[in-house]
């Protein structure tokens, strides 16, 4: 029997963070036709294949929000971040976690560092701008020198004796997590909806956007009607 590290990506993933993070998918269960059947079980009608009709149909439940059909289409995905966009992610509850702990294994420990750093945005706490004059070379490596500080310090409280659910303490937010999600598609879309948003932070729609890469082949006329929409997928 083979088995494989969590932190190496599955097969179907897609890399974000300028290769510093990735997303997979590791499994889902049902299709869009599962979601038209679940729409039209009341009236005991069982079909194996999408027709033009059952597009329609998709399209008027998404459109006026009857959910309850598209939550039997579930996805399982892998996710590679840092840990403050993990906090992020976690705030959505609709999802199920289950992550790497680091009271377990210290190993493979990563971490990131901004490809290229925002300022504060002066009218909004929460917002970051991109500003192409920001000279932020020396300031990239000084964040790569303090991860690897605190990384440095993490093994020397272990060699010292100090069990891994303290010493963890010392690592900053840009460690790495690996964790895997599951969802239903009524409750992604409306994590992309907020995620894949110019009022999200940049780091969590790149894993946003590259969600709709990897399910677009699984749910095509979902995919279809956004776009219709105007949206990118």
């Amino acid at each position: 029997m083979s088995s494989q590290h969590l932190n190496v990506p599955p097969e179907n993933h897609v890399k974000v963070l300028d290769g510093q993070g990735w997303i997979g998918l590791i499994d889902h269960l049902g299709s869009e036709t599962t979601i038209v059947n679940a729409a039209r079980v009341s009236f005991g009608k069982l079909k194996s294949a999408m027709d033009e009709k059952d597009v329609i149909l998709l399209h008027y439940l998404i459109e006026n929000r009857h959910t309850s059909p598209l939550e039997h289409l579930v996805f399982t995905f892998s996710v590679h971040c840092p840990l403050f966009i993990r906090g992020q992610w976690h705030r959505h509850r609709t999802w199920s976690y289950n992550e790497i702990s680091r009271r377990y294994t210290e190993i493979d420990l990563e971490f990131y560092t901004p490809p290229v750093l925002r300022k504060q945005a002066e009218t909004n706490r929460q917002a970051s701008v991109d500003s192409p004059d920001f000279d932020d070379t020396s300031l990239r490596e000084e964040i790569r020198a303090h991860n690897l500080k605190s990384l440095e310090f993490y093994n020397r409280l272990l060699e010292r004796g100090v069990c891994r659910e303290q010493a963890r303490g010392v690592l900053t937010q840009n460690m790495m997590v690996t964790f895997w999600g599951t969802v239903n598609l009524s409750n992604l879309l409306h994590f992309l909806e907020l995620r894949d948003s110019e009022h999200a932070q940049w780091e969590i729609r790149q894993y946003a956007q590259a969600i709709k890469k990897l399910i677009k082949p699984i749910v095509p006329h979902v995919a279809a009607y956004y776009e219709a929409k105007g949206q990118v997928w």
